[in-house]
Parts: structure tokens; C-alpha cells; sequence
């Protein structure tokens, strides 16, 4: 009897099912720092203490790098007395968005027209479309602008606006290619089945299986664009000034504490804009 009732006991306690994954983390656990953890901890430091910087400078009182004390009159000064960064600020964002949009549009078609159609330059297309993404941005510049010098177009922010297309159409190009090597053709089989015609299952079918990799295309043109200095350089004219061309101007009198500001301004927007696209983008390519 006494056996019989350890038995059920023993029968009624949960067994441990460890898999190879905790294994290796029981293991780790119990070592000390091994190098590789010790090469991610550095860099990692490495990567995100001169943000910390930065925001911590951002507060303070004076100009300089000595701390004399926790003051917002840098932002007070950001927010109120900074018209031309402002205006600076919003031609990066007006230019970010519409040639983002832009190269996504482009990219898009043009991807899925490679991918569905076989023609005798289709290998030539694919090798050209990557060349803005390894040639240097400063050869890219350099022949944009004599470009625009040839064709005698006035530089401004339309002259921007085409060169960040230009370079931001690979990358799009790129993601949405990738998608579409995953991409299931049965479902257009059977979308034509059902008498979808082919701008219907473009429509209804592709684009909406192909939607992460266009929205992954588009946030990583945008943030190209928004951080691009050497080709905007280059292809800039009078009054058309962005973010990086102004800081660049502003920097040569010594780094401001405004541009401090704005730049912690700009981390939490984008941390919060991440935070808020991250489901988003988990709802799409679980569609």
C-alpha cells in the first residue's frame, strides 16, 4: 500500500523536460562573464554612452562641457527662439517622407516586375539597381551634381528630393526582393482561379503578402534620408538647408547645447515611434 501511494505521489509531481536551449542557459548562467559577453557588454557601452551624454549635457546650465547645474534653457531656447533649425528640421522631414514614399512606390513595382516577368535585361537590372548602395555616397554626390549642372536645373530642395530617391530605391528594392523570394505563387494561381483579374491580384494579393518588406523599405528610407549628409552637400542650394547641412554649418562655431536638445527630442520620438510601429509590423507579417 505504502508503495502504491509513493508511486502516485511520484506520478503527481511535474517532470522536467529541459530542452537543449535551457541547458545551454543553466550553463551560462552558472559561468562567469566569458569573452564574448564581455566584447557585447563593451560595445554596447560603447554604442549608447555617448547618447547618455549627450542627454545629460542637454540640461545643462551652461555652454560649455563643465556641469554647473540642471536648467531646461536649452530646450526653452529649442522650442522658442530656433526658427532656422526649425525650418531646417521640417524640409528634412518634408523631404524624408515624399522621397521615402517615393522610392517605395518605385521600388515595389519594380520589384515584383522583376520578379514575376523574365526578360532578356532582367540580370543587368537587378546589378544596376545595387550600385547606389556599395559606390560612395561621395562619387554619388559629385555625379548628381554634375547632372543637375548639365541639365541646368537650379539646386534646392527639389534637386534633394531626387537625389534621396535615387538613393533610397535600392534599399526598398532590396526588402521587398527578399519578400518575394518567400512569396508563395500558389496563392496567384489560385486568386486567378477565382477570376481575379492580374491588377486585382496585384492589388488584393501581392502587395498585401509583400506589406512588411514595403514598410520595412519605407522607415529605412526614410531614416536614410533624415541622417544623409554627403549627397545632400552636394545637390543642396540656397535656402533649402536640412538637419545635417545645418548642424554641419552650426558646428563650426562650437556645438551648441540646442543641438543637444533637439537630438534627446528626437531619440524619444523615435524610441516611442519604434514602440508603437513594433505591433504593427508583427499584425502585417502575421497576415
Amino acid at each position: 500500500m505504502k508503495l502504491r501511494i509513493r508511486d502516485i505521489i511520484t506520478s503527481l509531481r511535474p517532470t522536467k523536460i529541459y530542452s537543449e536551449a535551457s541547458r545551454h542557459a543553466r550553463r551560462a548562467l552558472g559561468k562567469s562573464f566569458s569573452f564574448s559577453q564581455t566584447i557585447f557588454i563593451a560595445t554596447i557601452v560603447f554604442l549608447f554612452l555617448p547618447l547618455f551624454v549627450l542627454i545629460l549635457y542637454s540640461f545643462n546650465s551652461s555652454k560649455g562641457m563643465n556641469w554647473t547645474g540642471f536648467s531646461f534653457v536649452w530646450y526653452e531656447q529649442l522650442f522658442l527662439h530656433s526658427r532656422d533649425l526649425w525650418r531646417a528640421f521640417w524640409n528634412s522631414i518634408l523631404i524624408a517622407f515624399t522621397s521615402a514614399g517615393s522610392a517605395t512606390l518605385l521600388g515595389t513595382f519594380g520589384a515584383i516586375g522583376v520578379n514575376w516577368y523574365r526578360f532578356r535585361l532582367r540580370n543587368y537590372i537587378q546589378i544596376i539597381s545595387f550600385l547606389p548602395m556599395v559606390l560612395p555616397e561621395i562619387i554619388i554626390g559629385v555625379s548628381l551634381a554634375i547632372f543637375f549642372a548639365g541639365i541646368k536645373m537650379q539646386l534646392g530642395l527639389l534637386t534633394i528630393f531626387i537625389a534621396h530617391t535615387s538613393f533610397n530605391l535600392p534599399f526598398v528594392f532590396l526588402m521587398v526582393m527578399a519578400r518575394l523570394d518567400e512569396f508563395d505563387f500558389s496563392i496567384i494561381e489560385a486568386a486567378h482561379d477565382l477570376g481575379a483579374d492580374e491588377a486585382q491580384t496585384l492589388l488584393k494579393v501581392t502587395v498585401p503578402v509583400c506589406m512588411p518588406g514595403i514598410v520595412s523599405g519605407f522607415l529605412t528610407a526614410v531614416t536614410i534620408s533624415l541622417e544623409d549628409f554627403v549627397i545632400t552637400y552636394f545637390v543642396t542650394g540656397p535656402g533649402a538647408s536640412t538637419l545635417p547641412i545645418y548642424i554641419y554649418s552650426a558646428i563650426r562655431f562650437g556645438v551648441s547645447p540646442v543641438i543637444n536638445a533637439l537630438s534627446v527630442v528626437m531619440i524619444l520620438s523615435t524610441v516611442l515611434l519604434t514602440y508603437l510601429l513594433r505591433n504593427f509590423l508583427k499584425y502585417i507579417a502575421a497576415k
